[in-house]
């Protein structure tokens, strides 16, 4: 008796046979024989509880019912397949998530390096606006992080670190100048990003802290900034990664500067992570 579960199998033989517009050809193209491509259009139908074709000796067209689910069935297998070929070649893919600005200065040359050293491992930088730049949500094998995470939950390897600069309207009074005390900012109001953004108001003492704005994105941060009403304090792969009009950026001269960090999975780590780590900390000492 057939099962009352939908399978793979019951898909691939409805778009099969909607595909070569005959059981036999159908049969041919998967495999088997005509009697199982009538098996599992059967169950299908069973399971779903509608008839899915219309069948007479030399045709066979779906029903109004048939042709939503054949769309639906294409998506799914078109899924399945996805995942299958992510399962097998996971190892020759590394997906590298980041939430603003990636490597900053260095983003460019570290895809240069690593295909020149790595060709078998095709690189993919993700952009992907959480704390964990991805990782947590499956997007991502490595993580480029600059926020204090769980220690806990993600193995992890300081990279490098990033200067502090101040982002400012190009009409800004500060823009004429070489640099910023971040004492100065408490008379302006900042633009934070709650969600992803490294800054927070720990970065001056209590009752010595600037107005704030909030916004949920990289490019709304930087609108708010370009109308002049607000500065924004952010590491300086920021400035190289987004030079926008209207925006200048200015060094802070007493901020401390910012940690990057790569996170993983404590199991089942990419190959190729320790590879990942080396290049990252060798072009952020080249900065030294």
């Amino acid at each position: 008796m057939e099962g009352k579960e939908l399978e793979l199998r019951h898909l691939r033989c409805l778009v099969a046979i909607a595909d070569a517009g005959t059981f036999t050809d159908a049969a041919i193209a998967l495999g088997v024989s005509q009697a199982a491509v009538s098996r599992n259009l059967l169950a299908l139908e069973r399971i779903l509880g509608v008839r899915l074709l219309h069948r007479t000796s030399r045709t066979v067209t779906p029903t109004a019912a048939g042709v939503h689910v054949l769309a639906r069935a294409r998506h799914l297998l078109g899924e399945a397949d996805a995942l299958v070929a992510r399962a097998t070649t996971g190892h020759t893919r590394l997906h590298l998530g980041h939430a603003w600005s990636a490597m900053g200065g260095h983003t460019t040359e570290f895809q240069r390096r690593w295909h020149a050293q790595h060709p078998d491992v095709e690189l993919h930088l993700v952009r992907h606006n959480t704390p964990t730049s991805g990782l947590a949500e499956g997007r991502c094998d490595l993580a480029l992080v600059r926020l204090p995470f769980d220690t806990r939950r993600w193995a992890h390897a300081l990279v490098g670190q990033e200067s502090r600069v101040i982002a400012l309207a190009s009409d800004d009074p500060w823009a004429r100048r070489r640099s910023i005390r971040l004492a100065e900012i408490r008379e302006r109001t900042l633009v934070l990003d709650r969600r992803t953004g490294t800054t927070t108001l720990d970065l001056w003492p209590e009752g010595e802290r600037p107005a704030v704005e909030y916004t949920h994105d990289i490019d709304d941060w930087l609108a708010a900034i370009a109308t002049g009403r607000c500065v924004g304090v952010t590491p300086g792969s920021t400035a190289t990664q987004y030079r926008r009009d209207g925006i200048v950026y200015r060094p802070l001269r007493d901020a401390p500067p910012v940690p990057v960090h790569l996170l993983w999975r404590h199991t089942d780590p990419h190959p190729a992570t320790q590879a990942v780590v080396d290049l990252l900390r060798g072009l952020y000492r080249e900065d030294g």
